[in-house]
């Protein structure tokens, strides 16, 4: 049943979208347009079931309302999934009847780059619609700006945590060498913090440790690192109830997505003490960048108001003391506060 979980989520909109000559299966889910048109990347993956892709956009598309909102974007929540091994799929054909696709929902939706999809899928997507950023015409590679954002974040973790941002002397883990997690060991390092870098690519975590001069730990034996930061910078999930009891951390904060397994385990680290970061407000930058390009503005203003995302989470944190809850909690109470505020402006949609 398709209409269930739509309306669970209060999604405004869902359209599966097929191309048979170019093998295309897609959807696109518009989750919240009270702000502003929905933006979100395009993921593409060979999921096991088609209820899975919608679950996955679903879930992806509510994630990125938050983000939006929590960013201060005048943006709301969309996302992107295109069904298939994107090594049998890709190519100018499909990416142009994707392109016609996002079209037809008339600036509703605006797509971008995600997993699987990268500048050079995009700028063939822009062969067919104006609604799409992260091309090679635009502001660039937002994961450096996303890592400044990150780094903000943590500063004012570390701010609340010990009572200073400065991250000199502090052990911060990095799970994760990507783009992402790699530019915010550097920065990290800049600063004067003692680094520690962990990935499944045994190559990377060499060339990086040799050039950097920092420890490494084996992706295994991550959650057992002692630390002052964990920051989680590849996959989701990786915070769950076989990980939480291996922590030895005061801080959770990186930039990878969805890093929680559950939402109640907000609730576990904070019973253990431990200040978790909400992934959609510490890495928000590289949304921030692409609203910044779609909307207008340079890469130096994007970095600037992703700076402000330690301001921001500072003000989540002690919120969430004030209220003796989650800063997850905290954080969504911030980004419903906006769309409520709009929706008393704008009559909301039907959904």
């Amino acid at each position: 049943m398709v209409f269930g979980p739509i309306s669970d989520g209060g999604h405004e909109q869902v359209s599966y979208f097929s191309d048979p000559e170019t093998g295309l299966q897609a959807i696109v889910a518009i989750h919240d347009t009270t702000l502003g048109p929905s933006l979100g990347g395009t993921r593409i993956l060979d999921y096991e079931t088609e209820d899975a892709a919608l679950e996955d956009v679903l879930r992806l598309s509510k994630a990125m309302t938050y983000k939006a909102a929590a960013a201060d974007l005048p943006l709301g929540g969309g996302k992107a999934v295109i069904l298939g091994n994107p090594d049998d799929l890709k190519g100018d054909a499909l990416f142009e009847a994707y392109g016609r696709a996002v079209d037809c929902l008339a600036g509703r939706y605006i797509t971008s780059v995600d997993v699987n999809s990268g500048v050079e899928d995009m700028d063939v997507v822009a062969r067919e619609t104006d609604h799409v950023v992260g091309t090679s015409d635009g502001l660039g590679n937002p994961s450096p700006i996303t890592a400044h954002g990150v780094f903000h974040g943590i500063r004012a973790c570390v701010e609340s945590v010990y009572g200073t941002a400065s991250v000199t002397d502090r052990e911060v883990v990095i799970q994760g060498l990507g783009k992402v997690g790699q530019s915010l060991a550097e920065k990290l390092l800049e600063h004067g913090a003692s680094v520690t870098v962990s990935d499944v690519d045994e190559s990377a975590v060499e060339a990086f440790a040799r050039e950097h001069g920092v420890d490494t730990v084996a992706p295994d034996a991550v959650y057992d690192q002692s630390c002052d930061v964990f920051a989680p910078c590849a996959i989701g999930g990786v915070i769950n109830d076989d990980t939480i009891p291996r922590l030895d951390c005061d801080i959770v904060a990186g930039g990878a997505n969805n890093v929680l397994a559950e939402r109640r385990h907000a609730d576990v680290l904070r019973e253990q003490g431990v200040l978790y970061a909400p992934d959609y407000v510490i890495n928000g930058g590289g949304l921030i960048t692409v609203a910044k390009e779609y909307l207008g503005g340079t890469r130096e203003e994007a970095s600037e108001e992703a700076a402000a995302i330690g301001d921001r989470l500072l003000e989540m944190i002690e919120r969430a003391d004030d209220r003796d809850t989650t800063v997850l909690e905290a954080a969504d109470a911030y980004a419903r506060e906006r769309i409520d505020a709009a929706e008393t402006v704008t009559p909301a949609r039907p959904t």
